[in-house]
């Protein structure tokens, strides 16, 4: 949080807002890379006339999308209605590979991270012999089958509160703390597309990523029932799977 918003007594307006991670190098704002950050900064500074802070409630990497993803502004010095504020918003960012949902007043004490409790993230793989040109970036393509109701036991074994250092990138920032709670692992089928839904009471850096690139490696080499618990066991990043690629994330719901 940053010296301003610990002095600040008043409200906040809180922006959901969906984008195509494709066009960005993540949400945060960087040197010579086009971030979400940045991007709806531009927006805001062209509605206002002036540039607020924009804290969002994570960080997303390059390629990773966003279905619903909060982010709040301070609303001094703001006058314009929160429904008209999203609507001259998409005016200035059409094109852009972002939308504002809805903009809403939040009183001096929310926090577009701090006050999340649990997010959902959901992954898309493409599981078919031939690439589909309508999921290219969209989701990971994958020619080998995988058996979903052989696999089963992962969606068990990942839920629940483990230490879950084995699927975060070596060298993050928070190694001292990796135990998270997750609450579900879904996997569905329709035709080709396989979707995964993950959600948790917080993630590790490529957490998400890498349970499914475990998934994936486990489906492949045909592994059973006690797999994915052993290798949380092991709370060592070498016994997981790779890491699966960005471009099927999303960043799919918030809870407050």
């Amino acid at each position: 949080m940053t010296e301003l918003e610990n002095k600040a007594s008043g409200e906040k307006i809180a922006l959901t807002i969906m984008y195509d991670g494709t066009f960005f190098h993540g949400w945060q704002v960087q040197n010579n890379a086009k971030s979400v950050q940045g991007t709806l900064q531009d927006g805001l500074e062209s509605v206002l006339g002036f540039r607020p802070d924009v804290s969002g409630v994570s960080r997303t990497d390059s390629g990773v999308h966003a279905n619903n993803y909060v982010c709040h502004i301070l609303k001094d010095g703001i006058t314009i209605p929160p429904e008209r504020l999203a609507a001259a918003l998409n005016s200035h960012l059409r094109d852009s590979g972002i939308a504002v949902k809805k903009a809403e007043i939040k009183d001096a004490d929310f926090h577009a991270r701090y006050s999340c409790v649990g997010k959902e993230y959901i992954y898309k793989i493409w599981n078919a012999r031939y690439a589909n040109p309508f999921y290219k970036d969209k989701a990971m393509f994958y020619p080998m089958e995988i058996d979903i109701e052989k696999m089963r036991f992962a969606e068990k074994e990942f839920v629940g509160t483990h230490d879950f250092r084995s699927f975060m990138t070596k060298g993050s920032k928070n190694e001292e703390n990796t135990v998270r709670t997750v609450k579900y692992f879904n996997v569905k089928k329709e035709d080709e597309l396989i979707t995964i839904s993950v959600c948790a009471d917080g993630f590790l850096y490529n957490m998400v990523r890498i349970m499914v690139g475990t998934y994936i490696d486990l489906s492949r080499k045909g592994a059973s029932e006690g797999a994915v618990r052993e290798i949380i066991e092991k709370c060592d990043r070498k016994y997981a799977g790779d890491t699966a690629p960005a471009e099927g994330l999303y960043l799919n719901k918030i809870f407050y």
